[in-house]
């Protein structure tokens, strides 16, 4: 048996990035499946071993791989997160060992789209978890027809599973996590400092999460509540 390689890139979750999180009603179909999915990963004769996950930049991917990998921890099962945009800097070697994992979730599929080689990685881990009773999800920026993978088997395997699609948050959503998020952390947010963000900022949630963190940490620093005078002074 080979062992897991060893891995020279973040692989820590984010604490705040959770099911219970990841607030958007139009997408709580999507959370279903996904806990579905998880749930059923210990069946013996399971027929369906991947599920791909697409939708636009900022809509709450990454999320969803660290939120399926905290739940698939409460399940006791062990699973591994990793982003595309760090492992090809690497060896396709790093692929090697993974599926003596349970659960391997493979971030933005679609930076693979020129890369032959990581295309053939993927395909042949895909195989190997496959035969090893194991599990993937994978997120994409696009669907499986039109990511542009070149490798026919891996478009294939790709298609095999299932496949959902994240719609972006509207305004009212955004404001809605934020404030969650926001609550999470111990601070305060009114709606008009919500929409302010919202309205001042880049709209994708990934900016927008940004964003906090940065206020959180002056708001720690400074001893200020986050208002909209507070918020001009630190972003802009």
């Amino acid at each position: 048996m080979k062992k897991v390689s060893q891995l020279t890139l973040s692989v820590q979750l984010p604490d705040d990035e959770t099911f219970a999180s990841f607030q958007s009603e139009s997408n709580q179909m999507v959370v279903q499946q996904l806990t579905h999915f998880l749930d059923h990963m210990g069946d013996v004769n399971k027929q369906v071993h991947s599920l791909f996950l697409f939708g636009l930049t900022g809509v709450g991917k990454s999320h969803l791989l660290h939120a399926s990998c905290a739940y698939a921890d409460t399940l006791g099962i062990t699973s591994l997160c990793l982003s595309f945009s760090e492992l090809t800097q690497l060896s396709v070697d790093v692929l090697d060992g993974l599926e003596n994992i349970d659960l391997v979730c493979l971030d933005d599929i679609q930076l693979i789209a020129g890369n032959k080689k990581w295309q053939q990685g993927v395909f042949d881990l895909y195989n190997r978890m496959v035969e090893q009773n194991k599990c993937l999800i994978i997120t994409g920026d696009q669907s499986v027809a039109k990511l542009n993978i070149s490798l026919p088997d891996l478009v294939s395997r790709l298609s095999w599973g299932l496949t959902e699609q994240l719609k972006p948050l509207s305004d009212k959503e955004k404001s809605f996590a934020l404030q969650y998020r926001a609550q999470q952390r111990g601070l305060y947010m009114s709606d008009e400092v919500a929409s302010f963000l919202i309205n001042r900022l880049s709209r994708d949630m990934t900016s927008l999460i940004a964003a906090l963190e940065q206020l959180d940490q002056a708001s720690i620093r400074e001893k200020r509540r986050i208002t909209i005078p507070f918020i001009k002074d630190v972003l802009f």
